[in-house]
């Protein structure tokens, strides 16, 4: 073998070995995603089954149902347009109730429950995820004064409601 095969052998490998790389981080980033989506999205089929997101949207009024001597509660999640049905089992956060704002992270069934692993209530009045006030302007439900929501780092106002 001479010399510039060789080289051309080596250099060969180490793009090789380069591509490699690159394939397992980029698998490895895409499974730990979590990519937020509303009830609609949800209703509509953006989801694939399985697969760990966030859903976000306001607890269905007259939809929570706890059962007795545990911690598993069930209710609904709906953005307006649609209704999403979530289960979970553990300590709610102190602030959750119904028609309050909130994020699951969690996953859906092939039945359309969504199996939550955790549960996160605004943290004030004023806060509500971005992508959570712009769907409920979108269905009508946001009252807000005109300045519209903020991310939960920058604070916000408004409120919801029919």
């Amino acid at each position: 073998m001479t010399r510039k095969r060789r080289r051309l052998m080596f250099v060969g490998l180490g793009m090789l070995a380069l591509f490699a790389a690159a394939a397992l981080v980029l698998s490895a980033f895409e499974e730990n995603l979590l990519f937020f989506h509303t009830p609609s999205d949800v209703a509509g089929g953006a989801v694939q089954a399985e697969r760990a997101f966030r859903l976000g949207g306001l607890v269905e009024s007259g939809s929570v149902e706890r059962q007795e001597g545990t911690t598993k509660i069930s209710f609904a999640i709906t953005d307006g347009g649609a209704s999403i049905p979530v289960t979970y089992d553990g300590i709610l956060p102190d602030l959750f109730r119904e028609e309050q704002g909130v994020v699951v992270v969690g996953r859906l069934d092939g039945g359309g429950l969504f199996h939550a692993d955790e549960v996160l209530a605004k943290h004030d009045e004023n806060y509500m995820p971005k992508e959570v006030a712009d769907r409920l302007k979108e269905q009508g439900y946001w009252q807000g004064d005109g300045a519209g929501a903020q991310s939960g780092a920058e604070g916000g106002s408004g409120s919801y409601g029919q």
